[in-house]
């Protein structure tokens, strides 16, 4: 049972060692998958009983196997076999009677099944260990061919369970043939084999066989892809499609859908897809993600190439938030795209003689409607203007640099009109103000800049005579 309990776990060693194997390269699988064989052997047995001497004799053995499929270079199947054969010995042990016999020859018939573990080298050789239990149906004679004594009266039982294991090799003549060489063990449950029992061991036998073994299955094509079904990884490709030397699909961009579904079939190297092949597009603005710089779009929002929503005033605010989506290039904006209204009051040292009303705060954007936040300036201002009846003033508008000239004019010109009408609407008479539009003349600053052209953008207000004249 020592010789029986190795098998069995070398048997499981390569069971755990075919596991292991599942990520080898295909190159190295074993093309016994999902085949079935013939085989049939013969050769010599050497039994080991209680006589002193063994004599060789032979044996046939006849069985069906199943490999089952797999994935990696070794692989698991069963067999069905049937098996017999003669073992003989001299030298009887003492217990016999000596007028009972010096020589005997048993005839074996066995009939079982069992598990193995095959691994291909190079598809040409073939280790192989088998394990399997058997039952023995035997029967005991003399040297002269006679039913020995306790064999014919039934003192034991002329059958028994046993157990059989073997280790060999096979070499293939051909894709369906191969030449085997294989040893084997076979001990009985009981002590009986040469018709006595004694010592303290059951009797046992080896065989030496060669065989040979016809396959079925490893040239048969199911899908019909020119890969046979013994080494094809796919075996239910459709018909038509082109597929690799081990039977799969080709997927020529590796995203792990084959060519024949993938409707995106250039997708760089690591890019996650979906069913159809195409590189995922989260928040389905049509601009993939590993493109995607703007990732969380809301849905419908228009893109630009990149992911990010438009933005066509190019003030940051994207068109889809911009509340003012017309506002001219550099014009500094709040969160809602519009311009930012800035209170900026210069006032010159003299401060009753000149004042100098930001467009920005006073005015609406590209507009001459004047904004409360001007009021306060002009009043103090009438003030000035109501204790000086003898001046004359100026009230001149000035644009940034942005625009035609004739626009600029009428626009600088229609916001210094406005700071007239309402300072005559506090009493000041309309021959003390003249209204001049300078447009984008006399800059006070650069207008590349966005401050800039808020400080150009400005109505002044200035002393231009003292005297009545």
């Amino acid at each position: 049972m020592k010789l029986y309990t190795l098998l069995l776990l070398i048997l499981m060693g390569f069971g755990q060692f075919n596991m292991a194997q599942e990520t080898i390269h295909p190159s190295l699988l074993n093309t016994m998958s999902n085949v079935f064989g013939v085989t049939v052997e013969g050769g010599a047995t050497f039994g080991m009983t209680d006589y002193t001497k063994s004599k060789i004799d032979y044996n046939i053995k006849g069985s069906l196997e199943y490999y089952l499929p797999s994935s990696a270079k070794g692989n698991i199947g069963f067999d069905i076999f049937g098996q017999t054969g003669f073992i003989a010995g001299r030298g009887a042990p003492a217990i016999i009677p000596a007028n009972l016999t010096d020589r005997f020859e048993t005839k074996l018939d066995l009939l079982g099944g069992g598990i193995f573990y095959t691994i291909s080298i190079g598809d040409i050789i073939y280790p192989r260990v088998d394990f399997g239990i058997s039952n023995i149906w035997f029967t005991a004679k003399d040297g002269n061919g006679n039913i020995l004594p306790f064999n014919s009266t039934g003192s034991y039982s002329r059958y028994m369970l046993a157990f059989n294991g073997d280790i060999g090799a096979r070499f293939m003549l051909t894709k369906n043939m191969s030449i085997d060489l294989t040893g084997g063990i076979i001990e009985g449950k009981k002590d009986y084999l040469d018709n006595v029992k004694a010592g303290n061991s059951n009797d046992m036998l080896y065989t030496a066989n060669l065989g040979i073994s016809y396959y079925f299955g490893r040239l048969k094509d199911s899908d019909g892809d020119g890969v046979p079904d013994s080494r094809d990884m796919c075996p239910n490709t459709p018909l038509g499609v082109k597929v690799d030397e081990f039977g799969c699909p080709l997927d020529s961009d590796g995203d792990g859908i084959p060519d024949y579904l993938d409707k995106c079939p250039n997708t760089p190297t690591g890019v996650k897809v979906d069913a159809e092949g195409c590189p995922l597009d989260a928040d389905g603005d049509g601009v993939p993600d590993y493109l995607d710089k703007c990732p969380n779009t809301p849905t419908g929002v228009k893109v630009d190439a990149a992911g990010c929503p438009l933005d066509s005033d190019g003030d940051g605010v994207p068109d889809y938030l911009d509340k003012c989506p017309n506002t001219p290039l550099g014009v500094q904006v709040d969160a809602d795209g519009c311009p930012i209204k800035k209170t900026v009051i210069i006032v010159q040292p003299k401060e009753i003689e000149s004042v100098v009303l930001n467009g920005d705060a006073n005015f609406e954007f590209n507009k001459s409607v004047l904004l409360p936040n001007a009021y306060p300036v002009l009043d103090s201002l009438v003030s000035t203007m109501e204790k000086h009846h003898e001046y004359r003033w100026e009230i001149g508008g000035y644009t940034d640099g942005i625009g035609s000239v004739n626009y600029n004019i009428k626009l600088s010109q229609r916001r210094a009109q406005a700071v007239v009408d309402y300072l005559v609407s506090k009493g000041i008479k309309s021959s003390k103000l003249k209204v001049v539009g300078y447009g984008k003349a006399n800059p006070i600053a650069t207008n590349d800049t966005p401050e800039g052209r808020s400080m150009n953008r400005r109505v002044e207000i200035k002393v231009i005579s003292k005297n009545n004249q």
